[in-house]
């Protein structure tokens, strides 16, 4: 039976590894994280699942609670959160979301976290000609209710070869196009977590339709699919 509640313990697990991010205390307590771990990825299947109502899903990664350090100034052996994303089904269905469950620090994203330059580039165009029909997706109330702003990073004046002065450069110089959506621990603990969850995800959808229109077309119009 899948897991459709976030509960107490689990957050209060988080917390203490946070305090004790070392591999002596995880390794005395190994066990307590299985059991939490596989409940918390019950959830995530079941949310899973419940998207399947509105979109197609080809695949939850779980992300591990290990951390290489390799390269980071920070050398604290775990992640003292649960997360992972759900990647769409198809070429033609672009965008990602994710999930990370933290003591008050939960959020969901969605998006496009780092496009590649072609795709990057056919954004920018796209903006470049024609910025109306996303105006009108991101400017829509019930949308910026669940969703806000669009967040990421940004060049701060204008990419090479668009023009500073362009009335949609606002849009023309992000690199990253996401949404962020924040949860107390009181929600998260709250039955209709799940449900919460799943009807921002899905409020995303014309979004993600308007952004895979765009990635599979050229300026014309045209399908790229079919090529």
């Amino acid at each position: 039976m899948q897991t459709t509640v976030i509960t107490k313990e689990a957050l209060h697990f988080l917390g203490q590894l946070d305090k004790n991010n070392n591999r002596e205390w995880f390794t005395d307590h190994k066990k307590e994280f299985k059991a939490h771990e596989a409940n918390v990825k019950s959830f995530y299947e079941a949310l899973k699942e419940r998207m399947g109502s509105h979109d197609e899903i080809e695949k939850l990664k779980m992300f591990r609670i290990y951390r290489d350090v390799r390269f980071s100034k920070d050398k604290t052996p775990y992640k003292a959160h649960f997360a992972g994303s759900f990647s769409r089904a198809g070429a033609r269905l672009r965008g990602g979301y994710y999930l990370r469950i933290k003591p008050k620090e939960t959020f969901i994203a969605v998006g496009f976290w780092e496009p590649n330059k072609e795709d990057l580039f056919r954004i920018r165009k796209e903006f470049e000609m024609d910025a109306a029909p996303m105006r009108k997706v991101l400017d829509n109330t019930a949308f910026k209710k669940i969703w806000g702003e669009i967040q990421g990073d940004a060049v701060k004046t204008a990419p090479k070869g668009f023009d500073k002065e362009d009335p949609s450069i606002d849009l023309i110089k992000r690199k990253q196009f996401i949404f962020v959506r924040n949860f107390t621990d009181k929600e998260v603990l709250a039955p209709n977590f799940l449900a919460q969850v799943d009807d921002s995800f899905k409020a995303i959808r014309p979004y993600f339709d308007l952004m895979s229109d765009i990635l599979t077309t050229n300026l014309n119009g045209e399908s790229l699919l079919d090529q």
